[in-house]
């Protein structure tokens, strides 16, 4: 008899701790959620998001000037660079984004790809950056060496893309279509600017990704080093329960 309630005692805790242990592992990761940091890359909302007019931003240059109207009513991807280069992280994150939208399939019309721009580098700097965002994927795609390390070695500011390789990566296409870029290039508002440093608390790294919604709303950030396919789902999501943009 002994061994029969011992038993069902046994049974009963174990049926209560089941119960009980995940309650108490969820008040813990609430309680102290910095147990999470580092275990995935999506992003973190931004509450209250940062509203934005369409003042806040300033087209760069001429084609971002044609384009300033698909800035409304869209969800925005939208990169950063907060100083006067774009090396390696801020390149990368560029490419990651366009991929990103392709990757969106039919959803790819509602969004946007944006580069927010804090300060005004040289033009000829800045297109060489465009130049590389529009043509660079298709050395990243393949997986010839040779292309790789094209590719890493391109990732650089200082190293540029020739005319030749320009023929070799767009082979018959025609040229203006193949060098067109999507890619609307805007500056902030000393306001705005303001607005987002604030919250980053003056740690802006390059690389890093907001989304902003048709409202104008910027409503999630991700860090440098974002992985695509986990924002992708955070977008995906976003757009399914959208009744905007």
């Amino acid at each position: 008899m002994n061994k029969q309630q011992n038993k069902n005692r046994r049974l009963i805790l174990i049926i209560f701790g089941m119960t009980i242990i995940p309650f108490l592992i969820a008040w813990g990761l609430k309680e102290n959620p910095n147990l999470l940091k580092g275990t995935t890359n999506r992003g973190q909302l931004i509450n209250p998001p940062i509203s934005t007019e369409r003042t806040d931003f300033i087209s760069f240059d001429t084609y971002s000037a044609e384009n300033m109207n698909e800035l409304v009513g869209h969800w925005l991807i939208v990169n950063v660079i907060p100083g006067l280069a774009c090396n390696e992280v801020c390149l990368d994150a560029l490419l990651k984004t366009k991929q990103l939208r392709l990757m969106l399939n039919k959803e790819l019309p509602r969004t946007r790809r944006v580069v927010m721009l804090f300060k005004e580098p040289n033009e000829v700097v800045a297109n060489e950056w465009w130049l590389k965002d529009t043509l660079l994927w298709r050395l990243r795609n393949t997986k010839n060496k040779e292309d790789n390390s094209i590719f890493l070695s391109l990732l650089h500011e200082e190293n540029k893309i020739d005319s030749k390789l320009i023929d070799r990566l767009i082979v018959n296409e025609n040229r203006e279509f193949a060098l067109k870029s999507e890619l609307i290039r805007v500056k902030s508002s000393a306001g705005l600017a303001k607005k987002i440093t604030d919250i980053r608390k003056n740690n802006i790294p390059e690389g890093m990704l907001f989304l902003i919604d048709p409202l104008g709303n910027i409503m999630m950030q991700y860090e440098a080093g974002f992985d695509t396919y986990k924002v992708k789902d955070d977008l995906m999501h976003l757009l399914r329960i959208s009744q905007i943009g």
